[in-house]
């Protein structure tokens, strides 16, 4: 087992047993011989679980546990066979289980590593909540380069009806910028729709977009209503939209100037109020001159145009930060693994070119979550021997090893900075304790960071 563990029991005995247990299962332990002193020490830590005891001499074990799951906490009751019908009302008031005394150590064991991994879930979904709801762009990155396109992002997605070109090499996170520009636009509690041109053709995709009527051609059982109609009030993302067949490109241009359009077999104009977020990985301007692209339609799509870069002429922070948030979505996805990616892991992912870019960096990272199995930490040897092996830099040249210290220190100082010194909201995010973020300010000489506003 890993994680916290706050213990509160009147006994000391029974207290001091329970830490020699679970600090041989590798837990961290904190003891508290009173409700008041076991509040105060869950305030400081904020411990994954905590086992309490149902009799205390200052206050009720029922008011702590209420008290402790307002705050989140996950609680593991410790009774006297004579209240155990006081502790099954406890567990329908929050409590996670309940064992009597005395303690059946195996008993004990298995109960509180199941309140482990559910207190990890629940810590990583709040944590990444929390960074979505502070920072939607957050793993875009932090160099000067793509903290301008992020301003970009923010700018574009606040003028709702603007239409945007995606542009850049397959899996640079087209698609989930598309979902970040509509999230943060004032579209945001309406449809987000996506269509990829290059997977449907001829009256597959026409009927996809645009919908058909009964009987318009030999499939066309029932009406049917296109994305476009779905995605009225919102979003619709035309992924790979250099890949649209030339006869339906005219159709598309047409609802791009008006906002309307007919169903296949219908003659009624419909209108629809939704921003359009296209994306390609072809050279349009090229297609354009080759005539596999409407001139006409390439403007129109152009209003807004970004560019995504290959994940090789990103910077190593870049790649560390993106790394990041797609290991701690995959936490989400698949809790059991390990929790971090250790330093020469790390230097490993910035050596490596990234030919597949976003998508590719995503699929390794799950791959080796899944060959690492239950360690806690993610080393080299998880990862593919194309990636181990990789020497070069996105072309410099340059060996990137970067020990896990430096790498803590620069995401440490990245969210004090982003929440503007808040230590408490920043050990939650990091999903450490305070006390363990102020250790590790001392350590790094960052006690100032994020309290002055030229700390960089």
């Amino acid at each position: 087992m890993n994680g916290s563990v706050l213990l509160i029991d009147d006994d000391p005995s029974v207290v001091s047993a329970l830490a020699r247990y679970f600090e041989r299962a590798r837990l961290e332990v904190f003891s508290a011989l009173t409700a008041e002193e076991g509040l105060q020490l869950y305030e400081i830590h904020r411990p994954d679980v905590t086992v309490l005891d149902l009799k205390l001499p200052d206050r009720s074990g029922l008011d702590v546990l209420q008290a402790l799951h307002s705050r989140g906490g996950t609680v593991i009751l410790l009774t006297a066979h004579g209240d155990i019908e006081t502790a099954v009302h406890a567990v329908k008031s929050g409590a996670e289980n309940f064992l009597t005394k005395p303690v059946d150590l195996a008993h004990l064991d298995a109960v509180v590593e199941r309140a482990l991994e559910k207190a990890r879930l629940k810590r990583f979904r709040s944590r990444m909540t929390e960074i979505d709801d502070e920072r939607p762009l957050a793993g875009l990155g932090t160099s000067k380069r793509m903290r301008e396109l992020a301003a970009k992002v923010k700018r574009v997605a606040e003028a709702e009806r603007t239409t945007v070109l995606l542009l850049g090499e397959s899996g640079t996170g087209k698609g989930w910028l598309a979902e970040r520009i509509h999230r943060l636009s004032p579209r945001a509690d309406a449809p987000f729709v996506e269509i990829n041109c290059s997977t449907l053709t001829g009256t597959f995709l026409e009927s996809e977009l645009f919908g058909h009527q009964k009987g318009a051609f030999t499939d066309a059982k029932n009406m049917k209503r296109g994305m476009l109609e779905v995605a009225d009030g919102g979003t619709i993302f035309l992924d790979e939209v250099g890949d649209l067949e030339l006869s339906l490109q005219p159709k598309l241009l047409k609802m791009l100037e008006s906002r309307s359009f007919r169903r296949i077999g219908g003659t009624r104009e419909i209108n629809v109020d939704v921003r359009v977020c296209a994306a390609s990985n072809r050279d349009l301007p090229q297609a354009v001159s080759k005539g596999d692209f409407r001139e006409d339609l390439f403007y129109r799509l152009n209003v807004m145009p970004i560019a995504l870069p290959p994940l090789r002429e990103r910077s190593l922070d870049d790649i560390v930060e993106l790394s990041h948030r797609l290991f701690d979505e995959l936490m989400r996805e698949f809790p059991r693994g390990p929790r971090s990616i250790g330093s020469e892991a790390l230097a490993a992912l910035t050596r490596y070119r990234w030919p597949g870019n976003v998508r590719e960096l995503r699929n390794v990272l799950e791959r080796a979550r899944i060959v690492a199995g239950a360690v806690d930490v993610l080393q080299p040897a998880h990862l593919p021997p194309e990636i181990i092996g990789a020497t070069d830099v996105r072309g410099t040249g340059q060996v990137a090893l970067v020990s896990m210290e430096e790498m803590e220190k620069r995401h440490i100082k990245r969210t004090l900075l982003h929440l503007k010194g808040n230590r408490t909201r920043t050990a939650k995010v990091l999903g450490i304790s305070r006390a363990t973020l102020h250790s590790k300010l001392n350590k790094y000489g960052l006690e100032r960071a994020g309290l002055e506003a030229d700390d960089k």
